[in-house]
């Protein structure tokens, strides 16, 4: 049975305290009673917003695929066809985001049709499963691609394209959470085109603390011409309580703990530490393989080009004071001659 250690939080007021971007502490006590009405209604309008779905966006920075996986308490080799591989899924998402239960449940309903696993990457804000290293990844990563993503929820398939929001783009069923389901479903059913290869994997626990993962990645190597082929160990915990979550989850799954880089090779072994859990001891290793493309090097202004203007500048002087010079006498011989 999985040892529970729940994360604790300050005890809250009954009295509320923030309305939208508003602290109610900041206002004296008559004026807060006064205003409250005014404030909630100013807090809705604010937070009320459209529910038009907010259309997926293709992701350039290369694919993501993998997650073959294994207990980190159990030695494991997997031999997998590429093009059996479930779609790796990258989700945004925080303990105190409604919106994002809504998105979760629909990917693990595609999930169990075994179509993709699911990594669930924490907000840093008030979430104690927020990882400043992995948040910074994920924005990096995709961020910027849309103006409407820098909060959770947000899903990536293998990299590839990005769904932000929990309100579906697609309109075939009467329900939103169907709708979710047959969105994500296509999203994950993407062929990446990997073509005939395979990757193996495997584990073998050393410690509580440590193993040594082991891969090897058969790929059509046209796949790999001018991209640059990174491999990681995915740490994740199963699954961690948190009963002060407030969008009422509870149990939080799939939380990405670390994401440890093997490298560039196609082939080879490491020694991996492992994390502490949050509670429990449901650590997992999954196998990512992420392939990029090459960025080519931009020349650096080291300042030459101003340096051959200014080398430069004194010959186009002379010619220029040479020819002022010579069109002077020649009008004053011309001048003279007239005279």
């Amino acid at each position: 049975m999985k040892a529970s250690k729940s994360l604790t939080k300050k005890s809250v007021a009954s009295e509320p305290t923030e309305v939208g971007f508003i602290s109610l502490r900041r206002l004296p006590q008559p004026m807060r009673l006064r205003q409250l009405p005014v404030l909630l209604v100013f807090a809705l309008m604010m937070c009320s917003g459209s529910a038009s779905a907010l259309p997926a966006v293709e992701v350039d920075n290369g694919m993501i695929f993998g997650g073959q996986s294994a207990s980190a308490n159990n030695a494991t080799t997997a031999t997998n066809n590429l093009s059996d591989l479930a779609a790796v899924v990258e989700v945004y998402t925080a303990t105190w985001c409604d919106n994002c239960v809504h998105v979760e449940h629909a990917l693990e309903e595609v999930h169990d049709g075994g179509h993709l696993t699911a990594y669930h990457i924490h907000s840093t804000l008030s979430d104690p499963f927020g990882d400043e290293t992995l948040e910074q990844r994920f924005r990096d990563r995709y961020v910027h691609l849309t103006d409407y993503s820098h909060s959770p929820p947000g899903v990536v398939f293998n990299g590839t394209v990005k769904k932000a929001g929990s309100v579906p783009d697609v309109d075939v069923h009467d329900n939103d959470h169907d709708n979710l389901v047959e969105e994500f479903t296509g999203f994950a059913q993407r062929d990446l085109a990997l073509g005939a290869g395979t990757t193996v994997f495997s584990w073998t626990p050393v410690s509580e603390t440590s193993g040594t993962v082991g891969w090897a990645l058969d790929i059509d190597q046209r796949l790999l011409e001018n991209m640059t082929l990174n491999v990681a160990a995915w740490v994740v915990e199963s699954t961690a309580d948190y009963e002060e979550g407030t969008n009422g989850q509870g149990t939080y799954p799939h939380i990405v703990r670390a994401m440890v880089s093997l490298g560039n090779q196609t082939e080879g072994t490491a020694t991996l530490a492992l994390p502490t859990p949050h509670d429990g001891d449901d650590l997992e290793i999954h196998l990512v393989y992420e392939i990029v493309p090459v960025v080519p090097e931009t020349p650096e202004d080291n300042g030459n080009d101003e340096e051959s203007e200014e080398n430069n500048t004194p010959s186009l002087s002379f010619v220029s004071t040479a020819m002022t010079v010579g069109l002077a006498l020649a009008f004053t011989r011309r001048g003279r001659r007239s005279h």
